[in-house]
């Protein structure tokens, strides 16, 4: 497979959604946050839940996060949702136990094994990690809104533009 045709392939996808800018940015910025958390299990949930739940556009949500969260980003995003999740915490979790159960959820065990795995990490871990994740998300969700609702807005105007002529 050819990474640069298919990353151009779900490019030109996700450009074309139709729909009012706001609707798709805001769906986008959901995507990216999520896709930037430690939730590699249940991320299309939380998605769908969110993207439910604020009335955005589920479609735009579920390829920004796919985009987002792929194999070359999990170990960054739960490194430094870590790294930031014990600044901000009491609590002090080490890397070592948080890479034993990355690695048994990229093995794909299922997700009833999947879930077990996280709840046997420890609340503590999962606070750290879930609040280390929302902050590291945040700034790239709200960047992900602005830009995305400018891309979408400004291909609708030259799309009106193509039909006056």
């Amino acid at each position: 497979m050819n990474i640069t045709r298919s990353s151009r392939y779900y490019y030109l996808k996700f450009i074309r959604l139709q729909g009012d800018p706001k609707f798709l940015a805001a769906g986008t910025a959901i995507g990216v946050f999520i896709g930037l958390t430690p939730t590699i299990p249940l991320q299309s949930v939380a998605i769908l839940v969110l993207t439910l739940a604020t009335r955005t556009s589920l479609i735009a949500a579920m390829t920004a996060g796919w985009l987002v969260c792929t194999p070359l980003t999990y170990v960054p995003i739960y490194y430094f949702s870590l790294v930031i999740g014990n600044a901000v915490t009491p609590y002090n979790i080490n890397w070592e136990r948080i890479q034993t159960v990355l690695n048994l959820l990229l093995s794909d065990p299922g997700l009833q094994s999947s879930i077990r795995a996280l709840v046997e990490l420890g609340s503590e871990a999962i606070l750290v990690m879930l609040i280390g994740g929302s902050i590291l998300a945040l700034p790239f969700a709200i960047a992900s809104y602005y830009l995305a609702f400018s891309l979408f807005a400004t291909r609708q105007k030259k799309k009106a533009e193509k039909q006056r002529i």
